[in-house]
């Protein structure tokens, strides 16, 4: 049975929601699943598989309860070549900074040594009232890339 480590950032719920249905959808398909609101990095397994759901808010920043985490990947000489991870963000296409939290979670992991599997998804609310949809959509895709 793989295990999928999921982690979500969120400042209204949205991608909390998002990252609990998916966790819901994997565990139905018999993935062991471990569910992280805004975690520390030292809650999380070194290796394996993540799966990173964060909204984006203000000028594409991260949300607060996963900023955290996001300072610790930046200030932490941390080697996560033992993962690999999805990426789902959720954003406005009314902002410049369209999904700017994923993006920058997404290049900050890159950069230590964690592998993108499949492409990131980029949620856009004015085209989604629910963003679980095109979620469910995507998850069922990249789950056949594990």
């Amino acid at each position: 049975m793989k295990k999928v480590t999921l982690i979500s950032g969120s400042t209204m719920g949205s991608a909390e929601y998002v990252a609990e249905h998916l966790a819901e959808i994997l565990s139905e398909e018999e993935f062991e699943t471990e569910l992280h609101h805004g975690p520390s990095l030292n809650d999380l397994p070194k290796e394996g598989i993540w799966l990173i759901v964060t909204s984006t808010h203000g000028a594409g920043d991260i949300p607060d309860n996963l900023q955290p985490f996001a300072d610790e990947l930046s200030e932490t000489d941390i080697d996560l070549s033992n993962i690999i991870f999805g990426a789902i963000g959720i954003g406005s296409s009314e902002y410049d900074t369209f999904c700017g939290a994923i993006r920058t979670l997404d290049q900050k992991l890159t950069e230590k040594g964690a592998t993108r599997l499949g492409d990131r998804l980029e949620i856009d609310i004015q085209e989604h009232d629910i963003p679980e949809d095109p979620a469910e959509e995507w998850l069922a895709s990249w789950k056949n890339l594990l």
